[in-house]
């Protein structure tokens, strides 16, 4: 099992900035990846981000290239999103995964955390 605990969403203004946190603890495996999803009220969750624990590949969706950076730190076994140029449409539940690379950038996670709310106000 894994446990992932979130932290940092807000409310902010457009232009503005977030980070957030998820800690995770529990088990690892081959391949292990941490990602970031969102979902905004009548949509769809989507990818938003993931990290590739063993080289630090890092995987993001367009929408968010330029602005997101996902990162880690090892010690803590801590995956960060800092968002920058926050825009409106960027609101929503933001939730942390975990899972083999192949699962996490599939959308396919099997590991979630509780979600963090996002608001971006223009």
């Amino acid at each position: 099992q894994v446990q992932l605990v979130e932290s940092g969403g807000g409310l902010v203004q457009a232009g503005g900035s977030l980070r957030l946190s998820c800690a995770a603890s529990g088990r690892t495996f081959s391949n292990y990846a941490m990602g970031w999803f969102r979902q905004a009220p009548g949509k769809e969750r989507e990818f938003v981000a993931a990290y590739r624990w063993s080289d630090g590949s890092t995987y993001y969706a367009d929408s968010v290239k330029g602005r997101f950076t996902i990162s880690r730190d090892n010690a803590k076994n801590t995956v960060y999103l800092q968002m920058n140029s926050l825009k409106p449409e960027d609101t929503a539940v933001y939730y942390c995964a975990a899972d083999s690379i192949i699962r996490v950038v599939a959308s396919m996670p099997d590991y979630w955390g509780q979600g963090t709310q996002v608001t971006v106000s223009s």
